[in-house]
């Protein structure tokens, strides 16, 4: 099992709605690191879900993948603001997976908190410059990010 961490907009979907929706897809990512990582995915594996660009950003709670990677949809869609006029269904470059909630956690743990924790100094959200909407996490990160709980 891997662990990853990926931000949303609350807005678009935050942890609480992806509690009540049960399960939800995870599409519009257009940066390629972003999808590589995003094809290593397998179900099972978990993450830590970042609310991003908001008041309060920070690791909201934890859910899983539930489905292996399969083509982005919303790449082909002309009315979504994912839209790739590249893409098309013989040739779509982006990926999205099913994921569901796991736990909502009782406060956010927020990026300057993260930033203080000495076994986190090498983990990529944290690093100056780090803006990937998916990221790897090391077992010892994940063990270390729970451990704030």
């Amino acid at each position: 099992m891997a662990y990853w961490l990926m931000k949303s907009e609350p807005d678009e979907l935050s942890i609480e709605g992806l509690k009540t929706l049960g399960q939800a897809r995870w599409d519009g990512v257009r940066n390629y690191q972003a999808r590589n990582f995003m094809r290593l995915m397998q179900p099972g594996d978990r993450f830590f879900f970042y609310h991003s660009s908001c008041p309060e950003p920070g690791i909201a709670g934890i859910a899983r993948i539930v489905s292996a990677p399969y083509p982005d949809p919303t790449a082909l869609d002309p009315t979504s603001h994912y839209h790739d006029p590249k893409a098309s269904p013989e040739k779509n470059p982006w990926l999205a997976v099913d994921v569901a909630c796991e736990q909502v956690f009782p406060r956010i743990l927020g990026l300057g908190l993260l930033k203080q924790q000495a076994a986190l100094a090498e983990m990529a959200l944290v690093k100056k410059g780090s803006r990937l909407s998916v990221m790897e996490v090391t077992a010892q990160e994940w063990k270390a990010v729970t451990a704030l709980l």
